[in-house]
């Protein structure tokens, strides 16, 4: 349908452009006879069905990259292509582990065809601010997204925090869309992490790029103290000494906490909003 919608539109310019072009080729006004037939006998010549069949190709070709790099993830499709992780690498990132407040109980009381549904408006609500920040999403773990950033990208305007406040700005602005669709709006908690990964490419019978190490493990692990300390989001100090503190409005340190599952203990922030004149709102 999008191939036919497109080459549709295609042809429209061919017939608005096409005399134009003859006009001005046969030094004559537009309504002239010459025009019109020079425009007929191009509609049927072999010249007209290859530039059809070139605009065809390259149609279909377009937008089967886009469809596939909307499948696969923003920026994904490049890297398998070019065979970037073909051979694993170690690359520094930063993780931002989201997750929806209450999730279990919206489930049980929407039902599941319904939450289903309320997955498909959370997720593309929460797509453009990451892509205008620049980030890429890892994985969709049922009502947990993971977006991750290279450390040039996520630290640069602080666009790992930006993300999460314009996120949190587009889910109440449409608070009330929510409301009247499935009778509440969705909220969520996240914990922002970095380190060195190891990133290398993966699978047989359906290949993904997968990111290994203690830093997933650990943001995971800040993320789940948010209701402990009652907080939306919790950052790492790791991050925190990377990132120009300037630019936040409020943020406070939580103490040193132990992980589970670690004997290290690590400072973790909250952080309770970005300065208005730093443009972080997406359209």
């Amino acid at each position: 349908y999008k191939t036919l919608i497109y080459f549709s539109l295609l042809f429209a310019i061919i017939l608005i452009t096409f005399p134009i072009a003859a006009s001005m080729e046969l030094d004559t006004n537009l309504l002239d006879q010459q025009v019109w037939e020079k425009l007929w006998f191009y509609l049927g010549s072999k010249t007209h069905l290859s530039t059809d069949l070139q605009m065809i190709v390259s149609l279909v070709a377009s937008l089967f990259y886009s469809e596939i790099s909307e499948h696969v993830g923003h920026g994904v499709l490049l890297n398998f292509f070019t065979g970037k992780y073909h051979q694993p690498k170690q690359e520094k990132r930063i993780f931002m582990f989201l997750d929806m407040k209450s999730s279990t109980t919206i489930a049980e009381r929407l039902g599941h065809i319904r939450y289903i549904d309320l997955l498909r408006w959370y997720y593309r609500d929460l797509s453009d601010p990451i892509i205008n920040c620049e980030g890429e999403v890892y994985q969709y773990v049922g009502d947990e997204v993971v977006v991750s950033w290279k450390y040039d990208k996520g630290i640069v305007d602080n666009n790992c925090l930006k993300c999460f406040f314009a996120m949190k700005e587009a889910l109440q602005r449409q608070a009330e869309k929510y409301r009247q669709r499935f009778g509440l709006a969705p909220t969520f908690k996240a914990g922002i992490h970095c380190g060195e990964v190891t990133t290398g490419e993966v699978g047989a019978l359906k290949k993904e790029i997968v990111f290994t190490g203690d830093v997933l493990n650990a943001t995971a692990r800040i993320q789940s103290l948010c209701n402990q300390f009652e907080v939306d989001l919790l950052v790492s100090a790791d991050l925190i000494q990377l990132l120009d503190m300037n630019e936040v409005n409020a943020f406070r340190s939580i103490g040193n906490i132990e992980l589970r599952g670690k004997v290290e203990t690590l400072e973790l922030y909250t952080i309770d909003g970005m300065m208005k004149d730093v443009g972080y709102v997406a359209d």
